[in-house]
């Protein structure tokens, strides 16, 4: 009996230590929402994938938090920011979401994050790219992770002038993300030296692209830039590639494409693209280990934005850990305060307007020739140093670096 009671008296204490942290997070439970596109152009770039990816950041982070549980909740928004909007507000006001992330699509990201900022709830954007989400919208409490337009441009657009590339024509996605890209892109060519020779906007989830590249083929240029992403950028390249735009020596610049959108393609069509991902598989033994996990449970290889929702996940657990509360005060505090290292991001730094700096990566897409495995994809050309690839947060717009 003697030796039971302190057993006992320990047990107690950490029961009461449980409960107590337990009563710093609110409802005794850490609801996270993943809001993306699962059934769309821009599915296989996020979508299921991303809530997997979740899934994995809250299982390796322990499964609770200050003693109180972590659940994942997800939807398709459709790539609809009314859609959007109206499952964010239901989750807010009625289902307790505490924070909601990945938002693949920039007209969705910006209206979630401006309800967002309403309800004082935090958001973490790692699907969507424009740099508007850290600038003219940004948030107190909005977050954007794994990469943004600025980023996008530096890396594939810099590269293109900087070997020849220096007379661009855009296929731009008619939406908020497709203009703030090429807008970017745009700069970045200029600074370089090169010119814009002309542009033209397509709808989002176009299938038909043959009058597009007829009037960049038609442009003088020797690179077609192509301002959109998912489905459409593969479809875009199958349409160039059978009217011959590649063998007259125009390149064709995927300013954003991912290894998902790669693997869908095919080497046979993709090879030669050059493009920027803030993540490989094949980058380190870390790397690898990790990937070989997310493939059994998902069936392929993580992308930069899977990786992106698996450490803002993990990030925003540190940070109310940190915080002691999930409060949204706090834990935005303590996200703007803590270092990002993790197996996504080495020694990344997020600036006052919400921007997650981190190094970037220039990757060009091996030949079926030179792949060795089904997932063999990429050669690194260059590494982009995080300070380069993202905008100052003084140059970005947002009040609150004023």
């Amino acid at each position: 009996m003697r030796v039971l009671k302190p057993i006992l008296f320990a047990l107690s204490c950490t029961v009461a230590a449980q409960a107590a942290y337990a009563q710093q997070v609110s409802d005794n439970v850490v609801k996270i929402g993943i809001l993306n596109d699962q059934s769309g152009v821009y599915a296989d770039f996020g979508g299921k994938s991303s809530v997997e990816a979740a899934r994995m950041a809250v299982e390796d982070f322990g499964g609770k938090v200050l003693g109180a549980s972590i659940e994942i909740v997800s939807a398709d928004h459709q790539n609809k920011p009314d859609v959007a909007s109206s499952i964010a507000r239901q989750w807010y006001d009625t289902e307790k979401v505490d924070s909601i992330m990945e938002l693949t699509t920039s007209s969705v990201a910006l209206a979630v994050q401006g309800l967002s900022k309403e309800k004082k709830k935090i958001n973490m954007v790692t699907g969507a790219a424009t740099t508007d989400l850290t600038g003219k919208a940004c948030s107190p409490y909005g977050f954007h992770w794994a990469y943004d337009t600025h980023a996008l441009a530096v890396g594939t657009g810099g590269a293109l002038v900087e070997n020849g590339g220096n007379k661009w024509f855009f296929l731009t996605a008619d939406y908020a993300f497709g203009y703030s890209l090429e807008e970017q892109t745009s700069k970045f060519v200029k600074s370089k030296g090169g010119q814009v020779v002309g542009s033209v906007r397509h709808p989002l989830a176009a299938t038909d692209y043959s009058s597009f590249l007829l009037q960049a083929q038609s442009s003088g240029a020797n690179v077609v830039g192509m301002a959109n992403a998912g489905l459409d950028t593969a479809n875009a390249i199958k349409q160039a590639a059978e009217f011959g735009i590649t063998q007259g020596g125009t390149r064709l610049a995927a300013l954003l494409f991912t290894l998902a959108e790669v693997k869908g393609l095919g080497l046979q069509s993709a090879q030669g693209l050059t493009l920027t991902e803030g993540w490989y598989w094949d980058q380190s033994d870390e790397n690898r280990a990790f990937a070989k996990r997310f493939q059994a449970k998902t069936g392929k290889m993580p992308n930069m934005i899977h990786m992106g929702t698996y450490s803002s996940v993990l990030q925003y657990l540190k940070a109310i850990q940190k915080a002691g509360t999930d409060a949204t005060e706090p834990v935005a505090k303590a996200l703007h305060e803590m270092p990002v290292q993790d197996v996504f991001a080495k020694n990344g730094k997020v600036l006052p307007n919400g921007r997650m700096v981190y190094d970037m990566y220039l990757f060009q897409v091996k030949k079926p020739s030179e792949s060795k495995g089904e997932w063999d994809m990429y050669t690194q050309l260059a590494k982009v140093p995080g300070d380069q690839a993202y905008m100052k947060a003084a140059d970005s717009g947002c009040q609150l670096t004023q």
